[in-house]
């Protein structure tokens, strides 16, 4: 199931806020800073059980802290001992049972040793993003509220900060407002990351409309369209948050590169139309409008109180899943809020108050979640080191509550050292398992998933990273003089809502295959023909033979000997530029042996009964990449089979549900192609999920099996 975006959630606002403005059309909209009151106090609210699971707990009743020690000029400290922390829980005292020091340095050390695991899967993402020496970081690009001159600015020290400061372990992922955390891959290909931030373009005060979401409400009041935005920003950053909470128990870093938050804007820029300036708007160019006006006043400190809730909501958000909030602005020593045509002229007093209250918003989200406001300064690289200073060196402190409490309930946790002189930066509390997650938590264990099904399921449900442009599908079938022949297809991904317009599409994959001795297989692009290759010619060739493909599938075919082959792959957009890179290893089988053998299944996708015949009947028809499918798609799974003396062993195919359980028995035809067999995989009767083509060379758990995971979506 996909996770709904930030914008869809937003849109269910849009007549919320419409209904606000038409009841109050004289009313001025409030701005923050103006006339301070104190802030209400805070009030914890219970999380939602279905969506908050339970975040320090590796027992029902053991809670673990990271706890930040460094010296007057941020340095940490690292030679404390359990007798110098004093740790309460709603102000009673805790024993602490563990500690440990825990030192990262990304990976530099480990890598000198042994390379570190890609991330390819969601399976390798949580697995590698939830170990206790490795780093997870997060980008938030809110384009929303940077201007176009900041992003600019920004890029090269973000794309730096990357590059200098994070080592071969660190995890680290790229998030816009109108992404869902669904697109979002935190992964260790720094450099597509570094990529993907050098394209970071500011859209604050630009109401151009850029895709559908934004079409919706376009020509509404710029007010209207400002506080969508602010909720489509503010609720991604929460949904990020929470995705981040659910990949690692530990401490995690969030970057925001923003210029701030405000729910009013001046009465200069309260255009009837947010894409027309000065449309319907009396005080557009009057600099001095709303100075010194009581009720302007009044609508500021109420817009304040508004956002002061709705950043709580973030930084609640972030204490829960143990997030620190980074908060960088991009404008460094900024002067003006504002630029001198925006609004056709606004005050000095006035955008003096703007700029000091949306940095105001920057250090309150920093402040509440043990993170800094990197604001006010030119020097953003020197003050981004200290991010991960700070996920460097931190101490993990583990006690058993003394409370065990099961109400579902905020528990505050406060730390202290003996030592003097010290800054202590430490989780602020835990929510407690209320009485229904005790007993859901103290249940016996369901039975396990199959790790082969499971990774089924994981290769099929995998997200490709931001910086993805492309997915791919690699499969082995018996090649000539005892070599395996190795299919690479790929594919364009298709533009998820929200993407621009103008994002680079690929037109070329260029593929170099190396054996383990360093030899060359294979190099050549795709759709070209090959540069070199110890493949007999013909079996390139037969890559563009003139078979059925899905819409803009490629296909190369090498022949390559058994064991490990190292497959170097860089995608091309127009006029040759790189738009990613990758380097994969996998193990080409031996398909020689005298006993049932299975190929890789190959999926073949049609949309109407001609092509699915037309498919079927294809020896040549190009598989496709994807394992997504709508419930209106009909699939052909084909598979080549080999059996003792060249003859074909029946085989026995099952769907499996989720847990492994077999559902449905299918039937195996031959294909077209001899030693082949190709199975009719209906999908219009299952139900949206994830499922697994089980596909089996006889009877007996021994026997050749191959597992196809694939997602039906509706």
């Amino acid at each position: 199931m996909r996770t709904l975006s930030a914008a869809a959630v937003a849109l269910l606002l849009i007549g919320g806020l419409q209904g606000h403005a038409q009841q109050q059309p004289q009313q001025p909209k409030p701005q923050q800073q103006q006339q301070p009151q104190p802030q209400p106090q805070q009030q914890q609210t219970a999380p939602d059980p279905a969506t908050q699971p339970p975040i320090f707990r590796s027992g029902i009743n053991f809670v673990r802290v990271d706890v930040i020690l460094t010296d007057k000029n941020g340095n940490p400290v690292g030679d404390l001992q359990p007798g110098d922390f004093d740790v309460t829980e709603d102000g009673k005292p805790q024993k602490i049972e563990t500690f440990k020091l825990i030192k990262l340095d990304g990976g530099r050390a480990q890598s000198m040793q042994e390379p570190v695991r890609e991330i390819r899967t969601d399976y390798d993402e949580e697995a590698e993003a939830g170990r206790d020496d490795v780093r997870l970081f997060a980008i938030f690009l809110d384009d929303y509220h940077v201007k176009k001159g900041s992003s600019l600015s920004v890029r090269k020290q973000l794309s730096t900060f990357v590059q200098n400061n994070l080592g071969p372990s660190d995890m680290i992922g790229v998030m816009y407002p109108l992404e869902s955390t669904g697109a979002v891959r935190m992964t260790r290909n720094h450099s597509a990351v570094m990529r993907g931030l050098e394209q970071f373009t500011g859209r604050k005060f630009e109401y151009e409309p850029k895709n559908q979401y934004e079409e919706t409400y376009a020509h509404y009041p710029t007010e209207i369209v400002e506080r969508i935005r602010n909720q489509v920003s503010l609720s991604a950053i929460k949904a990020l948050i929470v995705h981040m909470g659910s990949l690692k128990e530990g401490r995690k870093a969030l970057v925001l590169v923003s210029e701030g938050y405000t729910n009013i804007i001046p009465p200069q820029m309260r255009n009837a139309d947010a894409t027309m300036p000065g449309f319907g708007n009396p005080n557009y160019g009057n600099a001095q409008a709303g100075v010194n006006d009581p009720l302007e006043d009044r609508a500021n400190w109420l817009a304040s109180l508004d956002m002061d809730s709705d950043l709580r909501e973030v930084y609640d958000t972030a204490n829960k899943n143990n997030v620190a909030i980074y908060a960088v602005d991009p404008r460094g020593l900024p002067v003006f809020e504002f630029d001198i045509n925006e609004g056709g002229g606004i005050g000095i007093q006035t955008d003096s108050s703007y700029l000091r209250s949306t940095m105001d918003t920057l250090r309150l989200l920093s402040e509440n979640t043990d993170g800094r406001a990197i604001v006010n300064r030119n020097d953003l690289a020197v003050g981004m080191k200290q991010i991960t200073k700070d996920e460097s060196a931190y101490y993990l402190i583990g006690y058993n509550s003394s409370q065990a409490p099961a109400d579902g309930k905020f528990h505050e946790i406060k730390v202290r050292v003996k030592r003097p002189g010290l800054q202590v930066r430490a989780r602020k509390g835990y929510w407690a398992l209320n009485a229904e997650q005790t007993a859901r938590a103290l249940a016996p264990p369901k039975p396990a998933v199959p790790k082969p099904v499971e990774a089924a399921i994981n290769s099929a449900i995998a997200r490709p990273s931001r910086a993805s442009v492309v997915r791919t599908w690699i499969g082995t079938s018996r090649g000539e003089n005892g070599k395996t022949r190795v299919t690479f297809v790929w594919e364009p991904l298709p533009k998820a809502p929200g993407d621009r317009a103008d994002r680079a599409e690929p037109t070329r994959v260029s593929l170099m295959a190396l054996g383990a001795d360093g030899s060359l297989v294979f190099r050549g692009r795709v759709p070209d023909v090959a540069v070199a290759s110890t493949a007999p010619a013909a079996s390139v060739a037969a890559a563009n033979a003139s078979g059925a493909a899905p819409r803009g599938a490629q296909r190369v075919v090498f022949d390559a000997p058994p064991g490990k082959v190292q497959l170097r792959v860089s995608v091309e957009g127009p006029a040759s530029t790189t738009l990613d890179t990758e380097t994969r290893e996998i193990t080409v089988p031996d398909l020689t042996s005298p006993t049932a053998l299975l190929g890789t299944p190959f999926v073949l996708r049609a949309r109407t009964i001609p092509e699915l015949n037309k498919l079927k009947a294809d020896p040549d028809a190009v598989p496709t990449a994807a394992r997504e499918f709508s419930r209106t798609d009909r699939l052909v799974v084909r598979v080549p089979v080999y059996g003792p003396g060249g003859t074909t062993p029946p085989l026995k195919v099952h769907i499996l549900n989720r847990a492994g359980s077999a559902m449905n028995e299918l039937t195996a035809a031959a294909g077209p192609r001899p030693g082949e067999q190709q199975i009719d995989l209906a999908v219009a009767a299952l139900p949206p999920g994830e499922y697994v083509l089980e596909i089996k060379a006889g009877d007996q758990d021994s026997d050749a099996k191959e597992l196809v995971g694939f997602r039906i979506t509706g």
